[in-house]
C-alpha cells in the first residue's frame, strides 16, 4: 500500500494484479497519459494497477518474451503524480521481473528517460535488444524507433 508522503491523512492506493474488469479503466488512463493501447489487452493479465476507492489511478506491466521482459504502459493520474505511486509500481513490475528469473527488463521510452535510472536502468543500442524482446510489439510497432531503449539486469530467482 502507498500513501502521500505529504499528506498521511491522504487515501491510499492498493496496488494489485489487473483483473479482465480493469480493461476499461487501464485504456482510459493509458490515453489520457498519451500511452499507445496496442498489445494492452493481450497483457492485461501482466499488468498491476494501483486502485483507491474502486478506481484506478495507476498502472505498469510486465510483458514476458521467453527469458527477457518489457517493462510497459507505467501511468498514473494526474492527481496522483508526486507522490510515490510511480515508483511503487514500477518497483512491483522489477519485484515480478526478478521472482520469474528474467535475465534482463528492457523498456521504450518518449519522455522519462531520466527517470528510470533510478531503478538500474541504463540506456542501450536497439541492436543490443534480444531477439525474443525485439519480435515484441510494442517494440516492433507500437513505439517509435526514436524511443530510447533501456535494460535492466535481472537478478536470478531464489527458492
Amino acid at each position: 500500500m502507498t500513501t502521500d508522503m505529504l499528506n498521511p491523512h491522504a487515501t491510499a492506493a492498493q496496488i494489485r494484479p489487473a483483473v479482465v474488469a480493469d480493461y476499461n479503466a487501464v485504456e482510459t488512463l493509458l490515453s489520457a497519459s498519451g500511452l499507445p493501447l496496442d498489445g494492452v489487452r493481450e497483457a492485461l493479465l501482466g499488468l498491476v494497477v494501483a486502485e483507491s476507492s474502486g478506481t484506478i489511478v495507476g498502472v505498469a506491466g510486465l510483458e514476458v518474451c521467453g527469458e527477457h521482459a518489457l517493462l510497459r504502459s507505467v501511468a498514473v493520474a494526474p492527481e496522483w503524480r508526486s507522490r510515490g505511486l510511480g515508483r511503487a509500481l514500477v518497483a512491483r513490475v522489477i519485484s515480478d521481473a526478478e521472482a520469474r528469473g528474467v535475465a534482463a527488463l528492457y523498456l521504450l521510452t518518449t519522455t522519462a528517460e531520466e527517470y528510470f535510472p533510478h531503478f538500474g536502468f541504463t540506456q542501450v543500442a536497439r541492436d543490443d535488444v534480444p531477439v525474443d524482446v525485439q519480435r515484441s510489439g510494442e517494440f516492433r510497432a507500437v513505439c517509435p524507433t526514436t524511443a530510447t531503449v533501456m535494460r535492466r539486469e535481472g537478478k536470478p530467482a531464489t527458492g
